[in-house]
């Protein structure tokens, strides 16, 4: 997982995308309009993880501060980031079929039948192959209060801070 700070303009957007596509991984980013809300960011978390977890798929999920509509959900990103569980995603009967669609896998890993253990499993194959880019500019007081806030952001993140280029460079790179 990564965190990407910089000002706007600053390429973290390309550069995530870029090496999403380098390595082969689905790329993820919501839609944010206006009726878009916690009950639609769960349905996407739920989609993800299920991808992730069942499918076996490598995915990046890109999100921007700019799309951060309610800071509320950066509850769901913390728990993604720092454990994987996702405490009310999922109900009882979503993970039983959960666990039925990974039945094959469960006996090829040697999972036993406990409801425990198999949780364990989908939450680390989840883990595994979810990869959350967290977009974030450092300007205002609103990057330092949801990192004082949200623990996962800052610990459990690789941080890459995206300096301004000198003019000298980008006219290089627009010459060439």
């Amino acid at each position: 997982n990564a965190l990407l700070v910089g000002v706007g303009g600053s390429g973290k957007q390309s550069l995530a995308k870029l090496a999403s596509f380098i390595c082969g991984y689905d790329l993820f980013q919501i839609s944010v309009t206006q009726n878009y809300g916690m009950n639609d960011l769960k349905t996407d978390l739920q989609d993800l993880y299920r991808k992730a977890g069942v499918k076996n798929q490598q995915i990046t999920f890109l999100l921007t501060d700019s799309q951060i509509v309610d800071d509320e959900w950066l509850v769901y990103v913390n728990d993604v980031l720092s454990s994987g569980y996702i405490p009310d995603l999922f109900t009882k009967e979503d993970m039983d079929g959960i666990f039925n669609n990974l039945r094959n896998e469960l006996k090829a890993a040697g999972v036993p039948e406990v409801r425990a253990a198999k949780h364990d499993f989908f939450i680390a194959r989840v883990r595994a192959n979810l990869h959350v880019v967290l977009c974030f500019s450092p300007v205002g007081e609103q990057f330092r209060v949801r990192c004082r806030k949200f623990p996962g952001l800052i610990n459990c993140t690789s941080i890459d801070w995206f300096h301004p280029w000198p003019r000298d460079a980008l006219e290089s790179v627009a010459r060439r």
